[in-house]
């Protein structure tokens, strides 16, 4: 039988505008250590819940958790490496959670952050090895890492809800040269810091990278959303396609999401 290529253009078509997947994000936000990725949380479609790796991470976000806008999850911040496992009771955890579609009820869930989070998957894969406590070896640890990261990146983007994972830049440091005077050229760019090849695998499963960015002024810290690449960063969005967007937005989540017409609407819980 051949193709009916009208059905068959019907039926894609038909995908697409019935995909929820096209209305909601996935983003992955970066920077430097204490810029406030955490509390950037408190400018998302509510309720947010957070699953916090980071110890006492979620402290900025007492006034939204007091009034029931945030949820965190803070069992997972802790654990003795010799013992590991956080990790294990997570994926317990999420598992059921993804079954029982558990985010369907929040406007954002966020993984806060990629550092401890990788720190307590490798906890667990040495524990696994019965080598709780010790230096990971490269191949053996790192690659079974790596992947167990991006498995469950991929399964969290798939939530019904708009999904953020924070983590932090790594500072690199390239030399050139030497000038006439003798002197290198260095480069400085900042870069996702994770395990490996991970830096460039895992940022390509989001929809969105953006680069957390602050600085001092007259009216205190003025913090901004960096959402294509400049200079030493790497930010992308496709949200900015449609061009509504400045490659530097103020670092509010509903009010980028209001401006190109996403839906920002908070859910009842």
């Amino acid at each position: 039988m051949s193709l009916d290529i009208k059905n068959e253009l019907q039926s894609i078509k038909d995908y697409y505008s019935n995909d929820p997947r096209q209305k909601r994000f996935s983003m992955l936000l970066t920077a430097e250590s204490g810029a406030g990725k955490t509390f950037l949380l408190s400018t998302c479609p509510k309720p947010v819940f957070v699953d916090s790796f980071d110890p006492g991470g979620t402290k900025c976000l007492k006034p939204w958790i007091d009034k029931g806008e945030i949820i965190a999850d803070t069992r997972w911040e802790n654990e003795d490496p010799s013992k590991p496992s956080v990790f294990r009771d997570w994926m317990k955890v999420t598992d059921d959670r993804l079954r029982s579609n558990f985010y369907s009820n929040f406007g954002t869930y966020s993984l806060d952050s990629a550092t401890t989070w990788a720190d307590a998957v490798m906890n667990f894969q040495l524990g696994s090895k019965s080598r709780a406590g010790t230096a990971p070896l490269f191949t053996q640890d790192y690659t079974p890492q790596k992947f167990m990261m991006i498995n469950y990146i991929k399964k969290l983007i798939n939530v019904e809800c708009n999904f953020i994972l924070t983590g932090h830049l790594r500072m690199i440091e390239e030399s050139f040269g030497p000038r006439p005077d003798g002197s290198n050229i260095v480069l400085t760019k900042y870069r996702f810091l994770t395990t490996g090849q991970a830096m460039v695998s895992i940022p390509l499963q989001f929809d969105e990278l953006y680069v957390l960015k602050t600085k001092r002024s007259g009216g205190g810290l003025e913090r901004s959303l960096l959402i294509e690449a400049q200079n030493e960063y790497i930010a992308r969005s496709r949200l900015k396609s449609n061009g509504l967007l400045e490659s530097e937005e103020p670092a509010d989540v509903k009010a980028l999401l209001k401006k190109i017409g996403v839906s920002c609407e908070d859910k009842e819980i």
